[in-house]
């Protein structure tokens, strides 16, 4: 939402407009999108066969209508590395009239009530609750995630579009004093236009709905790029979109693979009708994006890597900290962008802190397919990523590292890897200072830790956050942000 700022007018050339759809009238119209044509939609076949049919769609969703594309591009199981299915491979021409339609939605949409917009997203979570075990079956299959962590992302997804179903109806503006004692300043909040939304395959579904919750209560229409590794989510949520009534051009997919995700990605930030960039993902990208968005001045949203570090000190409760190493860091195998890249142990608890993490890697994470369950690990998203992690182990090895447990590749396959623990690590290895992304667990001993000017160590907390430069501290009643160095 923008605060005292209004869209451009929904006038643009007045050329042959598209096609009205379902529920809204397009009230203004835009450069036509090139014919793609309408087609039955092509249902997936081959591993994902035994799941349910009506929520396994192919083709890109453009205007309230499943479209094909010139071209198509297989996704894998990266379990067992079998082909799910072909999916259409949209370019610029599809990508562009994603948007249109998209702009056209919006000349309407921005004008329904806000109490209309909170039913309709309440139909949509409702219908993936109703949904849910074939929604999780989908993210398992295409992003290898075990499916008691699918089952999670798809509830925990659905409730962001029934928060979002109802601040749709607290979206209040503000009368705000101003210096001259007869006058007031009138804010009124109003939805920005077409928002274009690119998501990650970790979570293939939480990602969107975050995003698209938000843009579809405040107004604004959008066009979603998923992952080339796990578009059967993105376009499963768009079936139920449509189920829910959510109107035409309101909600749409563009599905591609990474041969075309630049000239997709180009496409969406420098197209004039597009006002809004939403992206999670690599920092290398999120700075490609920004430099695209940056030519017409669109308001952007990032959230770009990661290298969260978990600290221990002296003070800390073994068990309790084990306990918070193993759900930081191995959940979705280590492939979140919270996940603890590094662990900071203070020299005092170290070796148990080690031995007992150790232990309880052996003990409770269980690799295998996603689907089994007793699944706890499942593979990693292709190979690529293996042989990053692969590359930070045989680096820090090299440095002088020890591997406690783990280290290679697991026998199910080449795209699984075992949870693995290297004590002996220092800053110079790649794993202290590039995010892994991958179920590797690397503890640096830090000696001890000053405040600048302090003669001895300082009594730590149990609770505080550690953003590399600053510690802040939380205690009852008190936050204070004091400079740190550590000592390693």
């Amino acid at each position: 939402m923008a605060t005292c700022l209004r869209l451009r007018s929904c006038r643009a050339p007045r050329l042959p407009p598209a096609p009205a759809g379902r529920g809204l009238r397009p009230r203004c119209s835009v450069p036509a999108a090139p014919a793609l044509g309408s087609a039955q939609p092509r249902r997936s076949a081959g591993g994902l066969a035994g799941l349910s049919a009506a929520l396994l769609r192919t083709d890109g969703f453009v205007g309230g209508r499943w479209l094909p594309a010139a071209a198509v591009f297989p996704v894998h199981d990266p379990a067992s590395g079998a082909e799910l299915g072909l999916v259409a491979d949209c370019g610029v021409p599809e990508t562009r009239a994603a948007v249109r339609a998209a702009y056209e939605a919006f000349c309407s949409w921005k004008g329904v009530s806000a109490k209309e917009r909170s039913s309709l997203l309440r139909k949509w979570y409702g219908l993936m609750i109703q949904n849910k075990d074939d929604l999780a079956k989908i993210i398992t299959a295409e992003s290898g995630k075990p499916l008691k962590e699918a089952q999670g992302e798809v509830v925990y997804s659905a409730l962001f579009l029934e928060w979002f179903s109802e601040e749709a109806r607290r979206i209040y503006g503000d009368v705000i004093y101003t210096p001259a004692r007869d006058r007031r300043a009138l804010v009124l909040k109003q939805p920005v236009g077409v928002a274009a939304v690119i998501t990650p395959w970790n979570f293939p579904s939480a990602m969107i709905t975050r995003k698209v919750g938000a843009a579809l209560a405040a107004g604004c229409t959008v066009v979603v790029k998923p992952a080339e590794h796990t578009p059967f989510s993105a376009l499963a949520l768009a079936e139920l979109a449509n189920q829910a009534g959510i109107p035409p051009g309101v909600y749409n997919v563009v599905p591609c693979s990474r041969k075309k995700a630049k000239e997709v990605g180009e496409t969406l930030c420098t197209d004039p009708l597009v006002s809004k960039i939403s992206f999670t993902g690599s920092t290398a990208t999120g700075k490609i994006l920004l430099h695209h968005a940056a030519g017409s001045v669109k308001r952007v949203s990032m959230e770009l890597g990661g290298h969260a570090p978990f600290i221990v000190f002296d003070s800390a409760n073994v068990d309790q900290a084990v306990a918070g190493a193993m759900a930081s860091k191995f959940r979705n195998s280590g492939q979140t962008c919270v996940c603890s890249n590094r662990f900071l142990v203070q020299r005092g608890i170290h070796d148990s802190f080690v031995k007992k993490f150790a232990e309880a890697i052996k003990t409770k994470l269980r690799v295998g397919n996603g689907f089994e369950e007793r699944t706890t690990q499942g593979p990693l998203i292709d190979e690529k990523a293996v042989e990053k992690v692969e590359k930070h182990v045989s680096d820090a090895i090299s440095k002088g590292a020890t591997v406690v447990t783990g280290g290679k590749r697991h026998q199910l396959g080449r795209n699984f890897f075992e949870p693995t623990l290297l004590s002996n690590v220092t800053r110079d290895m790649l794993c202290s200072h590039e995010e892994t992304f991958g179920p590797l667990a690397p503890v640096i001993n830090v000696s001890s830790a000053r405040f600048p000017g302090r003669a001895g160590p300082w009594c730590y907390p149990h609770h505080l956050v550690w953003d590399g430069s600053l510690l802040i501290i939380y205690l009852p009643g008190l936050v204070t942000i004091l400079p740190m160095k550590f000592t390693y």
